[in-house]
C-alpha cells in the first residue's frame, strides 16, 4: 500500500486591503422590514442613481430578496409618476448627437 501524503492546510492571509472588509448588512433586514413599499419615495431614492438607474446589489448593500423588491417598487413608483424614469438633463455632454448631425450636413 502506498503511503498517502498529507498536504499542509493553507490559511488565507489576513490582509487589510480594500476588499477585505465585511459586507454591510441589508438595510431592510437590519431594520426588520419585511416588504419594500413603493410609496416610500425617500427610501427608494437612496437606491436610485442621479441619472435614474436602479443601483446594483453590490452598491446598494441589499440582500437578494430585498433587491428584487426594491427593483419592483421603483418600477411601480415610476409607473405611478412618483419617481422619474430618467434624471432631468441639466447639461448635456459634449460630443452627443448634435455633433454627428453636423458632420452629416457637411457631406
Amino acid at each position: 500500500m502506498a503511503k498517502q501524503r498529507r498536504r499542509p492546510t493553507r490559511r488565507r492571509d489576513k490582509r487589510g486591503g480594500p476588499g477585505s472588509s465585511r459586507r454591510k448588512p441589508c438595510p431592510f433586514c437590519r431594520d426588520k422590514i419585511d416588504q419594500v413599499d413603493y410609496k416610500d419615495i425617500t427610501t427608494l431614492r437612496k437606491f436610485v442613481s442621479e441619472r435614474g438607474k436602479i443601483r446594483s446589489r453590490r452598491i446598494s448593500g441589499a440582500c437578494r430578496r430585498h433587491q428584487n423588491q426594491i427593483a419592483r417598487a421603483v418600477r411601480r413608483a415610476r409607473e405611478l409618476a412618483l419617481l422619474p424614469y430618467v434624471a432631468e438633463a441639466a447639461n448635456e455632454r459634449p460630443g452627443g448627437r448634435r455633433d454627428r448631425d453636423r458632420d452629416r450636413e457637411d457631406r
